[in-house]
């Protein structure tokens, strides 16, 4: 990169505002002395192109090497900072993750990036927001991808649904073993996953925007199936803590993501990384647990998620060049679709899909309803109980990223823009709280779904398979798309998730359908 030599004129960034939330009031600007942290994301040293590799997987000497941030713009980037009175927090700040953070006051930063910042009041919960386009001097835009952390308003939601929420009647009964829900292990046998092979060597990190866990909980779960209690490692990001408070709130999501993953993979490590749900939150920890070293995670589970309309350009961004990090570097990732059906919660009468399942480079796990008879899988239709105040499967066209190469033949529809976007979502599995999943959280046994489910389900699944195989599969979709209409998957041809309807084949309910475990490893 060619330093810059004179100062230029100012450039904004790429950029698409947040509309405030409905019924929030401005309380006035952010006091000039509040202490704010920003990551600056830095551009890769040359672009990163995942199908170019083919497959391989690159060491971390070798991404780093060729696709981490550049020193030199980092150095640019600290005499910025100094000129603008910003602190860098070295220890927290990354080449390979290409994170610089920056440390200021609100007065600093709004020189340094000439925003308005403001304090909002919104449903008993205070934030600040950032208004107009973040600009830096031009000579300085060719370094930076996003600058997060202005911002700190809720991104992200937990993609889980309660069976004491759903409401009687509709049309949709819950299966009488399911009304009582299955164990994640019985879900397992009923999808024929390998259950011979346990994890041993695989580490399963967990993506967390809240909540947390009990060891004594993890210890009385595991216990009570007769099964080893798992190694979990809580991992702070940004502040982020382990910090569990009660069953109603983002407690259950934590505890259901271990407790199915570690389920499924029992001797596999855990890690738990918690970061503040913000945009910048998000992204620290995805980075975080891509690039590390410590624990070393072979596939990365998130259940949270929000519509494409709902993130700003550079954030969205941002997050896809991470999981293009993680394709790279042979980490799988496995992400929620939604529980809102075709809008995703958006009410303007137009399909929605949702952020992150709709990057190109994850594997984005839409849900099912089961109807099992013993251990046997003895039908399988799209989850939408809706009717019953529930959810439904998200899945649709994105309306920001293109249709992949792997998706050429999928035959996915056209997005509500009029291009041709990234199908979502790529696999399936049991998701409905009606035919769910017991878990234990804060000393109470529970009943929940949701296609949160079915991030964690799959990237156990996935831990087993690398453990067969030796091997990472990594970036998983080139590999499994050539197995449409194979014996790989159950392909789910009944239902509908509002705007789409299951058939034959790839639909935007359940993608390719559920898997068929053992046949699925054999194939692979």
């Amino acid at each position: 990169m060619t330093p810059p030599t004179k100062p230029s004129a100012r450039v904004a960034l790429p950029y698409r505002d947040r509309a405030l939330p409905p019924n929030a009031t401005v309380a006035g600007p952010t006091p000039p002395t509040t202490p704010i942290r920003v990551s600056v994301i830095v551009k890769r040293k040359e672009p990163l192109d995942v199908a170019a590799l083919q497959g391989r997987q690159l060491t971390r000497d070798e991404f780093l090497d060729q696709y981490g941030a550049d020193p030199t713009a980092f150095e640019q980037l600290r005499a910025f900072a100094a000129e603008h009175g910003l602190a860098v927090d070295e220890a927290n700040s990354s080449l390979a993750r290409r994170t610089l953070v920056l440390v200021g006051s609100a007065e600093q930063m709004q020189r340094a990036f000439q925003v308005e910042l403001q304090e909002i009041d919104h449903d008993g919960d205070h934030y600040r927001i950032s208004q107009g386009a973040i600009s830096l001097p031009g000579n300085f835009t060719v370094l930076v991808d996003a600058i997060l952390g202005l911002d700190t308003r809720p991104q992200a939601r937990s993609h889980l649904r309660r069976l004491r929420d759903l409401k009687p009647g509709g049309g949709v009964r819950p299966a009488a073993a399911g009304a009582q829900g299955y164990f994640p292990r019985q879900v397992a046998e009923f999808y024929n996953f390998p259950l011979t092979l346990d994890g041993t060597g695989e580490t399963i990190g967990i993506i967390e925007l809240g909540g947390g866990y009990t060891t004594s909980d993890i210890q009385q779960y595991f216990q009570n199936q007769g099964l080893p209690v798992p190694s979990v490692t809580a991992v702070s990001v940004d502040g982020g803590a382990n910090l569990p408070t009660n069953p109603n709130g983002a407690d259950s999501e934590v505890m259901l993501d271990i407790e199915v993953a570690a389920s499924i993979a029992p001797a596999a490590k855990i890690a738990v990384y918690f970061a503040p749900n913000t945009d910048q939150g998000f992204l620290d920890a995805l980075t975080t647990s891509i690039h590390d070293t410590t624990n070393n995670p072979s596939v990365i589970s998130i259940s949270w998620g929000g519509p494409e309309s709902s993130w700003t350009q550079q954030a969205m961004t941002a997050l896809d060049n991470a999981c293009q990090s993680a394709a790279a570097l042979g980490v799988t990732i496995t992400v929620a679709s939604g529980d809102n059906g075709s809008s995703d919660g958006v009410n303007d009468g137009a399909n929605h899909v949702d952020f992150p399942a709709s990057s190109p480079h994850v594997l984005a796990c839409g849900g099912t309803q089961i109807s099992t008879s013993g251990t046997t899988l003895t039908n399988e239709v799209v989850w939408d109980d809706l009717a019953q105040g529930g959810g439904a499967t998200g899945g649709g066209v994105s309306v920001v990223f293109p249709l992949p190469a792997w998706q050429q033949n999928a035959n996915v529809p056209g997005a509500t823009n009029g291009g041709t976007g990234r199908g979502v979502p790529d696999v399936a599995g049991d998701a409905a709280p009606s035919t769910g999943y017991q878990i234990e959280v804060d000393g109470q046994n529970e009943v929940v779904g949701g296609t949160s489910a079915v991030a964690p389900l799959w990237a156990g699944l996935i831990a087993l398979m690398n453990q067969s195989l030796g091997k990472h599969l990594g970036f998983l979709n080139p590999q499994i798309y050539p197995l449409l209409g194979s014996a790989a998957f159950h392909d789910i041809t009944q239902g509908n998730n509002g705007a789409f309807r299951a058939g034959p084949g790839w639909d935007a309910c359940t993608g390719l359908g559920s898997p068929n475990g053992d046949t699925l490893l054999t194939s692979l």
